[in-house]
């Protein structure tokens, strides 16, 4: 039994008011992180990132007829703009968006309703309008002309151009369509039948889906000398994105894998690789065998690869932004003074980028400018460690924890002009990703999953190199059976543009 507290000793009362005030300090700590965690969670449920409609459950039911005098009142305001907008249309119009010269020009012309026979023209005026007409489905006839010489025994006959799928129906530009809906516009396959469908064209989900996966296949070869290629490039961004893909071995669920993805900010390459994990055997596959710098935000399976020998590893200054971003809401003064310190330098990539200055130039002002940034933020951190009580497991000292356990990958982009202070470039490249997800929920097995990864890599170059995906995909289609092994790169989109320009 415990001694009433009139006969402890004084060394026990002492004992005993340590541990009752060890024990508030850690009531006082969780509350701290209760606090930020609810706060957090509001922002999260009520904040920027999402708005939501509750309704109200008082409301009452809505009528279904409008009320007479509602219905005289709704169709007074109707007319007064119908005048409104009419007399808007016969005004001047202040000037209107010039349209693209590239586009062809249907020219209808119009004469006056009058006779005009013993009148001369003395003008025109032009109005353009920009006009649509959906996608056109047309039969592509081969017709091909048999000759057999007088005299010879033989038969000479006209050579089919390659297919894309022997002896299949679609052409190049029909798959390339099919494709670029499902994996750039991000329109499954289900819907893309209803279009069919309502051209009266009759096709077959099973087709469709063959046609995809063959179209797919064939593009895997060109698929496989970019993970080549990315596997011996000296400069990569690396990140992963989930991907929910159904298990074969458990009817109706789904398991999680990975789209891994890397990107080379020299030549503005992709590379997206799925696994069905996010071990570090998964990133190896790419990997395994690089040297050169390597950049990442701060998942351990990347720490575990940057040490090897040979590789030079970067960490991301925006998800430290993020942290102490993160951490305003649990202690505002100091992490305000972080991200000032971080905005700062930004402010010198900032600097270069407007002066468009080259990579010796750039580390030039870096050195001048950045570095001594970082040296103040290093000893403005450590000195807020040593002196302040800051409680290692709260969202500041995260915070804190996050930049200082990676404060030599953080400033490793000082090492040379080439490289980046962020991996924000890689992190817009997946988010295409995220709104497919939205669309598709869901990849149908792990070889669909693989499949979708080659679409993903090209159309991600496509989009950095600004080059139309469905134009690149169809020249791809009929080129890449027929090309010389040797220039199979050229078909890789950065290098089409070129070939387009020349």
């Amino acid at each position: 039994m415990q001694k009433p507290i009139e006969n402890l000793t004084k060394d026990e009362l002492l004992a005993l008011l340590d541990k009752e005030t060890e024990r508030r300090a850690k009531a006082e700590k969780e509350n701290i992180d209760l606090k930020f965690q609810l706060a957090y969670y509001k922002r999260l449920a009520f904040g920027q990132k999402r708005e939501r409609f509750e309704g109200d459950k008082n409301q009452m039911s809505l009528p279904f007829e409008m009320e007479p005098e509602k219905a005289e009142k709704q169709e007074a305001e109707l007319k007064e703009k119908l005048s409104y907008e009419r007399r808007k249309r016969t005004s001047v119009h202040k000037g209107r968006m010039a349209l693209p010269e590239h586009l062809p020009v249907e020219e209808i012309e119009i004469y006056p309703q009058e006779d005009i026979t013993d009148m001369i023209c003395i003008g025109k005026e032009v109005t353009n309008e920009l006009e649509y007409e959906p996608a056109k489905y047309y039969i592509k006839r081969y017709i091909r002309y048999k000759y057999a010489p007088k005299n010879k025994e033989g038969v000479i006959i006209g050579e089919l151009p390659e297919r894309v799928i022997e002896k299949g129906i679609p052409g190049a530009g029909l798959l390339a369509s099919i494709l670029v809906d499902k994996y750039e516009d991000h329109l499954p396959l289900y819907r893309q039948l209803q279009r069919f469908k309502r051209a009266d064209i009759p096709i077959a989900s099973s087709t469709l889906e063959g046609w995809t996966r063959q179209s797919l296949k064939i593009l895997d070869i060109l698929y496989q000398h970019l993970l080549e290629d990315t596997r011996s490039m000296g400069y990569l961004q690396a990140d992963e994105s989930p991907i929910k893909v159904i298990d074969k071995n458990k009817k109706g669920t789904t398991h999680q894998g990975y789209y891994w993805v890397y990107h080379n900010p020299m030549d503005g390459s992709v590379l997206f690789d799925y696994h069905r994990g996010r071990s570090r055997e998964a990133a190896d596959h790419v990997l395994a065998d690089f040297k050169g710098y390597l950049q990442s935000d701060g998942y351990a399976a990347y720490d575990k690869i940057g040490k090897r020998e040979g590789v030079t590893h970067l960490n991301c200054w925006a998800h430290a932004r993020r942290e102490f971003d993160k951490a305003k809401d649990n202690d505002r003064e100091r992490a305000e003074i972080a991200l000032s310190f971080i905005q700062k330098l930004y402010a010198v990539e900032a600097q270069a980028r407007e002066h468009n200055l080259s990579p010796e130039q750039r580390k030039s002002l870096r050195l001048e400018n950045a570095l001594p940034i970082i040296n103040e933020f290093a000893k403005w951190m450590f000195q807020q460690m040593k002196h302040q009580l800051i409680l290692p497991k709260s969202p500041i000292g995260k915070a804190f924890r996050y930049s200082m356990d990676r404060w030599d990958q953080l400033s490793a982009y000082l090492y040379d002009g080439i490289l980046e202070i962020d991996n924000n470039l890689i992190e817009n490249a997946i988010r295409k990703l995220a709104l497919g997800r939205k669309n598709y929920l869901f990849a149908g097995s792990d070889d669909a999953a693989q499949r979708g990864a080659i679409m993903y890599s090209f159309f991600a170059i496509c989009k950095k190199h600004e080059v139309n995906p469905y134009e690149w995909l169809k020249y791809t289609l009929e080129n890449i059976m027929s090309i010389n092994h040797k220039d199979i790169r050229n078909l890789y989109p950065q290098n089409y543009k070129k070939l387009q320009q020349g």
